[in-house]
C-alpha cells in the first residue's frame, strides 16, 4: 500500500567518538527518490523492495559513528513526505542515494529525476549539504549539480558518501577535491557548451573488491511490516531482496553500466547464506529476489551456495536473473537444490541476426536448451524480450513469436530498445534521436530513435506476445497476428521506408 512513510531514525550510532561539531551530532538524512506511486505500471504490479544500495551505505555511515534518519520513498505518498521528513529531522547533511541494484532506477526515467530534483531543492532551501548517487546522476552529473546538489557520487557510493559525511560534519565548507569518486561544480563556472566544462571530477575511486567486508544492509531502518502488507495483499506472499555480486562481465551493446561497469565481483557463498539465515530470523520473507544482474555466474559458486544454504537449513524459494549460456544441467540441479523457483533469462530476440547485432554472445539453440534444462529441474523459465532493435524487421519479430510458441516460457517481460548514454547502441542511433531521450516512466515504451515501426505498433506486438504466453490456446491469436501483418506497412516510419531496400539483403 502506497502512502505516507515517516522517516525512521537510527539510534545505534557509536557515541564514543570524542569531540564532534554540532553538525556531526545531527542525524544524516539518507534516502532515495524512487517513488512507486509515480509509476502507475509498477503500482499495478506491486512488487516493492527496500533500496539495498542505500541501506548498505547507511550501515557504512553509522559504522563510523553517525546517526542516520532514513527516508524510504518506495512506499511514500509522494515527495511531500520527504518535505515532512526534512522539517522533522532538520539535518545538515542529506544523501539521496538510489538503489543501484533496482533495474527500475537504471532506466533513468524523467519522473524519478524530477522527484530527485525536488528533493535536492527542498534540502538546499533548508541549508543542507546534499550528495546524490545513481545511474542517472552518474550519466548526467551537470543536471544534478545545476539542480543544487553539492556533489554527485560517481560509481559505488558506500565509502564515498561516508567520507563526505565525515568531511562535512567536521567543516561544511571544506574542500572535497581530495575525496575520490566525486563530480563537483566547476569553481570557475566555465562551460564547454556540452556540459562537460560545468563539472570537475576528483580522482576515480577503486572498485570495492571484498564485498564480504561490507556490512549487511540496515534492515532495522525499514518499516518491514509495510512491505509485508503490500506484498501479501497483492500476491499472497512476502518477497525480500538480496544481492550477491556487483557488475556484469558481458558486453551487450545496449546495456548501460555507469555504476558498477563490466567487472564482476562476488560475495562468498557462505556470506550470502549467513545473510539468508539472519533474514529468516529478523524479516521472515517467504521468497527472495536476488537482484544481481547475473546470479552466481559459475557452476562452482552456485554449487557451494547450495551446500551452504542446505547446511544452515535456510533453503528459501528465490527468483534470479541469468543468461541462457549459463543454464547447464549441472547449474540447474544446484539451483533447484538451493531453492530456485524462477529464473529470468535475457533472451531478447528469436532472431540470431538480432542477437549478433546486439553483441549478445548467445545462440538461439542455447535459449531452447536453457529453457528445457530449467523445466526439467522444476524451475520456471521466464524471458526478457526486446523489440525494435536497430535493423529488426517483421520476419525477426515473427521469429521471436515462433520461439515463444515452441518453447513456452512461463512468463515474459517485453520492452523496446532503449538507448542510454555510454552504450555502443546509443552511439549507433544517437543521430536519429528526437527531442525525447528518456522514458517518462516504466510504462512509456516509446521508440526514441528511428526504428522500423511506430511506438503504438510495438505496444500491440507486446500485448499479443504476452497473450501467447498467458493464453496460448486462445482461438484469436492467429487472427490477431494476421491483422498485425496486414497493418504492418502503415506503421513503418518514413525513414524505415527509405532504408528498406538497403536492409533487404540482410541474411
Amino acid at each position: 500500500m502506497v502512502g505516507q512513510n515517516p522517516a525512521v531514525e537510527d539510534n545505534n550510532a557509536d557515541t564514543h567518538l570524542g569531540p564532534m561539531s554540532a553538525a556531526s551530532r545531527q542525524p544524516v538524512l539518507l534516502g532515495h527518490s524512487y517513488y512507486l506511486t509515480y509509476d502507475v505500471k509498477q503500482v499495478r504490479k506491486m512488487k516493492p523492495y527496500p533500496p539495498l544500495s542505500t541501506l548498505i551505505a547507511a550501515s557504512v555511515v553509522r559504522g563510523r559513528g553517525f546517526r542516520i534518519r532514513f527516508f524510504d520513498a518506495m512506499l511514500a505518498s509522494g515527495v511531500e513526505a520527504f518535505y515532512a521528513a526534512l522539517e522533522d529531522t532538520r539535518p545538515s547533511i542529506v544523501g539521496i542515494l538510489e538503489d543501484n541494484f533496482n533495474f527500475l532506477t537504471k532506466m533513468c526515467t524523467v519522473r524519478m529525476r524530477e522527484a530527485c530534483f525536488d528533493m535536492i531543492q527542498a534540502a538546499k532551501a533548508q541549508g543542507c549539504r546534499v550528495a546524490v548517487n545513481g545511474s542517472d546522476a552518474t550519466d548526467q552529473p551537470a543536471q544534478y549539480l545545476r539542480a543544487g546538489a553539492d556533489a554527485v557520487i560517481a560509481g559505488e557510493p558506500d565509502f564515498t558518501f561516508a567520507e563526505l559525511v565525515q568531511r562535512w560534519s567536521a567543516h561544511r565548507d571544506s574542500s572535497l577535491l581530495d575525496i575520490p569518486g566525486l563530480v563537483l561544480p566547476n569553481e570557475n563556472g566555465s562551460s564547454n557548451g556540452d556540459g562537460t566544462g560545468q563539472v570537475r571530477y576528483t580522482p576515480t575511486r577503486p572498485s570495492i573488491d571484498n564485498l564480504d567486508a561490507l556490512p549487511l544492509p540496515a534492515w532495522d531502518l525499514v518499516d518491514v511490516e509495510r512491505y509485508r502488507d503490500a506484498w501479501t495483499r497483492a500476491h499472497g506472499l512476502f518477497s525480500w531482496s538480496v544481492v550477491t555480486s556487483r557488475g556484469c562481465p558481458y558486453r551487450c551493446n545496449w546495456c548501460a553500466k555507469p555504476v558498477f561497469g563490466t567487472r564482476y565481483t562476488q560475495r562468498g557463498p557462505a556470506d550470502v547464506a549467513e545473510e539468508l539465515l539472519r533474514l529468516s530470523d529478523e524479516v521472515s520473507p517467504d521468497r527472495i529476489w536476488f537482484a544481481d544482474d547475473i546470479f552466481g555466474l559459475t557452476a562452482r559458486w552456485i554449487e557451494e551456495f547450495s551446500k551452504e544454504v542446505v547446511a544452515r537449513d535456510v533453503v528459501t524459494p528465490f527468483v534470479m536473473q541469468s543468461r541462457v549460456n549459463l543454464m547447464t544441467p549441472r547449474v540447474c540441479a544446484a539451483l533447484a537444490a538451493a531453492g530456485a523457483a524462477e529464473v529470468w533469462l535475457g533472451v531478447e530476440s528469436g532472431s540470431q541476426d538480432i542477437l549478433d547485432a546486439m553483441d549478445k554472445g548467445t545462440k538461439i539453440e542455447q535459449v531452447r536448451t536453457a529453457t528445457r534444462n530449467l523445466r526439467a529441474h522444476g524451475i520456471r523459465s521466464c524471458w526478457f524480450i526486446q523489440l525494435g532493435y536497430r535493423g529488426e524487421e517483421w520476419d525477426d519479430i515473427l521469429s521471436t513469436r515462433d520461439l515463444i510458441r515452441r518453447e513456452r516460457p512461463d512468463d515474459i517481460g517485453v520492452s523496446v530498445s532503449y538507448p542510454l548514454p555510454g552504450t555502443k547502441f546509443y552511439e549507433t542511433v544517437k543521430e536519429g534521436l528526437g527531442g525525447k531521450t528518456y522514458w517518462y516512466d516504466s510504462d512509456d515504451l516509446a521508440m526514441m530513435f528511428q526504428g522500423q515501426y511506430e511506438t503504438r505498433f510495438y505496444k500491440m506486438i507486446r500485448d499479443v506476445l504476452h497473450d501467447e504466453v498467458c493464453f496460448a490456446s486462445a482461438p484469436n491469436l492467429s487472427a490477431r497476428w494476421a491483422e498485425l501483418e496486414r497493418r504492418e506497412p502503415e506503421f513503418r516510419r518514413q525513414a524505415s521506408r527509405q532504408s528498406a531496400g538497403a536492409h533487404a539483403g540482410r541474411s
